[in-house]
């Protein structure tokens, strides 16, 4: 860690086999876990609560001031989970009044010139390629897989194992398990190929399909197919975190593809 040509607030935390290359600036209230490579040409301002075994790329900049006009240097965080990447030049931004932190969950990987706005929530093991936007006050379940430039408005949520294909604009709320194309956003499928590779059964598999033929696929409008898929398929834990994600969506849920 001993790095001459790095800066190091001396109120920065820092465990004893953190690795910080040349030319990084770590400021004062830094809290950087055991393990993590800080990468050449990074700054991480206050704030930050980085994990163990974190690999931040040369050019990221770690818990700025969020770009919010209504922020007025509040005692906000950032939270990086365990394990998370962090490629070249992404921006993460510290949190305001509303949630007071911008967390990112563990085995995370961010890839280069991402973008994560104040007060988003980010959970475990999503994947965001490059230059991927979130606006600020955003919620991303866990396994979320955003292709390259895609950009969320601010509020939006985004459910567990949901896919966003390359340069999708999201306006909407995307439930979970779901794969999210075209312009304007639309349900296009299921995320199958995920839910495979994450240990779901064909019968699982089966069952989330049929979920969203009744909500996506049945011209219902969105109150009667909760009203089916409650009334008439069997109570699982897939089937109620889709019944309960559409239940609080605050923005309203994505269209499917036969939708005008």
């Amino acid at each position: 860690m001993n790095q001459p040509l790095a800066y190091v607030h001396p109120g920065a935390k820092i465990a004893k086999n953190v690795v910080i290359e040349p030319f990084t600036t770590i400021h004062n209230n830094v809290v950087i876990g055991e393990g993590t490579w800080i990468g050449s040409n990074v700054t991480i301002m206050e704030g930050a609560r980085i994990g163990k075994n974190c690999n931040i790329f040369p050019g990221a900049v770690i818990s700025a001031t969020p770009q919010d006009k209504k922020f007025n240097d509040e005692d906000t965080i950032t939270e990086i989970g365990d394990n998370t990447t962090i490629r070249e030049c992404v921006t993460i931004n510290r949190g305001t009044t509303d949630r007071m932190k911008t967390k990112i969950g563990k085995n995370c990987w961010i890839m280069a010139y991402c973008h994560i706005a104040h007060d988003c929530i980010v959970g475990d093991n999503c994947i965001f390629s490059n230059n991927s936007t979130l606006a600020g006050h955003i919620n991303v379940g866990d396994y979320v897989v955003l292709a390259g430039m895609a950009a969320v408005q601010q509020f939006c949520s985004i459910g567990n194992h949901a896919f966003v294909t390359g340069g999708s604009l999201v306006r909407k709320d995307v439930p979970p398990f779901v794969k999210a194309a075209r312009e304007p956003l639309s349900y296009v499928g299921i995320n199958s190929i995920g839910l495979r590779r994450r240990g779901f059964t064909t019968e699982k598999i089966r069952e989330v399909q049929n979920i969203y033929r009744i909500l996506y696929q049945q011209n219902y409008n969105n109150s009667q197919a909760v009203a089916i898929i409650e009334a008439e398929m069997e109570a699982t834990p897939e089937r109620d975190e889709v019944l309960e994600f559409i239940k609080n969506s605050q923005r309203g849920i994505m269209k499917g593809y036969f939708s005008n």
